[in-house]
């Protein structure tokens, strides 16, 4: 059985990770509907605690429907420019439900941790302040990408933990 080689993780992650990142902030600022889409679906940990884990600038958020919420209905409009990423893997034998008889070799069994950085303005964009930002993602195969064989577009990772923080 072929293994997942370290250059292979790399390739794949640093895709992922691009990938994620021109995809999930545009949602932010103009798609907020399709928010809720990029994360995993809700279930628990063995010690009972939920997933996703989403935290926005210190608050729990507690589901991937109240985060999507939360930016229809009381976030302004927001404009968000990075300025930097960076990806780890950090499980490179993680199984998912779903992706079970994939190729360790494919490198569609492991979880990233995305690091972004950038600056974003909430309100009208030519009066309101610039705020930096920093988010962690840790993000998961999607198996429903692992089984599509219709061409349809699905992501290929979820997130399944953030965290949101605003900066000085």
């Amino acid at each position: 059985m072929a293994t997942l080689t370290a250059d292979t993780a790399t390739k794949i992650s640093t895709e992922a990770a691009g990938l994620f990142v021109e995809n999930y902030y545009p949602a932010l600022s103009s798609s907020r509907a399709d928010i809720a889409s990029f994360y995993m679906p809700a279930s628990a940990m063995p010690d009972g605690k939920a997933l996703p884990v989403i935290v926005f600038n210190g608050n729990v958020i507690p589901d991937p429907t109240a985060m999507q919420t939360l930016f229809q209905g009381q976030m302004p409009e927001a404009r968000y420019e990075i300025q930097d990423y960076d990806c780890q893997v950090l499980n490179p034998h993680y199984v998912a439900e779903g992706t079970q008889g994939s190729s360790p070799a494919s490198g569609k069994n492991m979880t990233i941790l995305v690091t972004v950085s950038g600056h974003v303005r909430f309100g009208e964009p030519r009066a309101a302040p610039t705020r930096g930002f920093s988010e962690n993602f840790v993000l998961i195969p999607n198996p429903a990408a692992a089984t599509n064989t219709r061409g349809k577009h699905t992501k290929g990772w979820l997130i399944q933990s953030q965290n949101f923080r605003l900066v000085v």
